[in-house]
């Protein structure tokens, strides 16, 4: 019989080990919420109840711990991740393979989250810094600890805003419910777990770190998604607008003339697609790089 939240919370973890870490921080941070609303109820209707007298008719209600973790292994089967449920079933060939990454929504929603990394990155970055800045600076005052706090809180709530993007436009799980903090810890614990928990200071890192990936994947993106366009536009700017168009090779610039329009209009569609592919590469490394960064499995284990 399980005789408190804690040891409730223990064999959920177990019973999801293996799981994604977003999985299993979103698993924890329901059951924690349910079962310790519903025992402070259970225990405000009659004071007299301990929490291990109270729990058992909770947690049967709820679900087992097994029965918790296989609904939710069951849930994430049924529903991907963000555009990961939208799946390209694409034919064997490879001509298929290569071509249909264009009507893939996944590459297309990759590559609006690393054109955006720009702006974003300028964002995240500046708050970062000034946050860090005037927190050290406000130190020695009595409001310095005050302002700490709300920049560290305002640090998670940009890492979980940060999630939703990942999930939603490159397909990664995230977690979709923030952690729970429970009331009755105290104020200075929670305090304590602010500044010790280990996702807030990778969060903090992740935004700093997101200005320089930004400026890459824009300068990068940009570059091959323009070129792209204006190698396929070709055949509309030469041939209907009659508007020149060169190519620079090194320090030459070539006319481009009516025979080699389809070459060049070739040429574009081959890039476009290499592009995409590249896109939903680098889609995964960064979104595999914002889990490592923006999940807090170690917090649960501590």
């Amino acid at each position: 019989m399980i005789k408190s939240v804690d040891e409730y919370l223990s064999l959920l973890r177990k019973e999801l080990a293996g799981s994604d870490a977003a999985v299993v921080q979103d698993a924890l941070a329901d059951a924690e919420e349910h079962l310790r609303t519903a025992l402070a109820q259970a225990i405000n209707g009659n004071p007299n109840a301990s929490e291990a007298e109270a729990l058992p008719a909770i947690a049967e209600k709820y679900g087992s711990p097994q029965e918790i973790a296989a609904a939710y292994r069951q849930m994430e089967a049924r529903l991907p991740a963000g555009l990961g449920r939208y799946t390209y079933a694409g034919h064997r060939s490879v001509f298929s393979r290569f071509f249909g990454v264009l009507a893939d929504p996944r590459a297309w929603g990759a590559l609006l989250y690393l054109l955006l990394s720009l702006a974003i990155g300028i964002v995240f970055f500046t708050w970062a810094v000034v946050g860090v800045s005037l927190s050290l600076g406000l130190s020695v005052l009595i409001v310095g600890l005050p302002f700490a706090v709300l920049f560290l809180l305002s640090i998670r709530g940009i890492a979980f805003i940060e999630g939703r993007m990942v999930e939603a436009l490159l397909g990664v799980r995230m977690p979709r419910r923030r952690m729970f903090s429970d009331d009755r810890t105290g104020f200075w614990k929670r305090i304590k777990d602010l500044f010790t928990q280990r996702i807030t200071w990778t969060a903090l890192a992740y935004c700093i770190l997101r200005l320089g990936l930004g400026i890459v994947y824009f300068a990068v993106f940009a570059v091959l998604v323009g070129l792209s366009i204006y190698l396929i536009a070709m055949p509309i700017t030469v041939g209907i607008l009659d508007m020149p168009a060169y190519i620079i090779l090194g320090n030459t610039e070539y006319l481009a003339t009516t025979w080699s329009i389809p070459f060049f209009f070739l040429l574009g569609m081959l890039l476009l697609t290499a592009t995409m592919h590249l896109t939903k590469l680098v889609g995964r490394v960064h979104g595999a790089l914002a889990k490592f960064m923006l999940v807090s499995k170690k917090d649960w284990e501590d």
